[in-house]
């Protein structure tokens, strides 16, 4: 892969680290990328930080863009209170808008609705076998056996995260939504903070399956 970007709309400058040679880049898209995307990356992170230590040290990237991001601007407010519910960390987000090179360098993306994967598929660069909604992922990654992943400490958590992509694509045409509604998070943007709440609840149960599948650490 090539040199890592300096991260815009993360709260980290990986331009000034060091990472590893091989790396894994999980994107997770949403519209305004000021809601349910930098929820979802900020508790990405924080799961992975707790079963990894240091995700970058084990090559895994998270970042996030929005469809018609909100370049530059603060995650909601409400937001910020739901990160801080899960005790993750919402500090220094800044919003950024979906770029080709965003998708390009992405080695997963993760989206929130069944539009936004459309919108990232039609974007072209052979992302169709690495984009899928969040929960349409969950689903996929919970009937893989994980005997069939690589040992991650044989073979290191890039090698696993990339098996699990390949097993899950394999997999999306025989395991269908069970519903229209099944593989979708729905927008809190203006709404109250229960709600916020409810689909910050939805996205961390969603996400605990893929942690601990790219991981293998429950």
């Amino acid at each position: 892969m090539t040199a890592p970007e300096t991260g815009r709309g993360i709260g980290t400058d990986y331009g000034a680290l060091s990472l590893p040679g091989d790396s894994f880049r999980i994107l997770h898209v949403s519209t305004g990328n000021v809601c349910r995307s930098p929820i979802t990356e900020r508790l990405t992170r924080h799961a992975l930080a707790d079963r990894l230590g240091d995700p970058l040290a084990g090559g895994l990237i998270v970042e996030s863009a929005g469809t018609w991001g909100h370049e530059g601007a603060p995650m909601e407010a409400n937001a910020e209170t739901v990160l801080a519910d899960f005790g993750a960390d919402a500090s220094g987000f800044v919003g950024r808008e979906l770029l080709d090179d965003h998708v390009i360098r992405a080695d997963l993306v993760l989206t929130a609705t069944r539009d936004h994967r459309a919108q990232v598929i039609s974007m072209g660069h052979s992302a169709g076998l690495r984009t899928f909604t969040l929960k349409e992922f969950t689903r996929l990654v919970q009937a893989i056996d994980p005997a069939t992943l690589p040992d991650p400490l044989e073979s290191g958590v890039v090698q696993r995260a990339r098996s699990l992509v390949r097993a899950a694509a394999a997999l999306r045409g025989w395991l269908l939504a069970p519903s229209v509604e099944a593989d979708e998070v729905y927008d809190p943007y203006g709404a109250p903070l229960p709600f916020f709440r409810s689909v910050g609840g939805e996205i961390n149960e969603a996400l605990a399956p893929v942690v601990r599948a790219l991981t293998g650490v429950k």
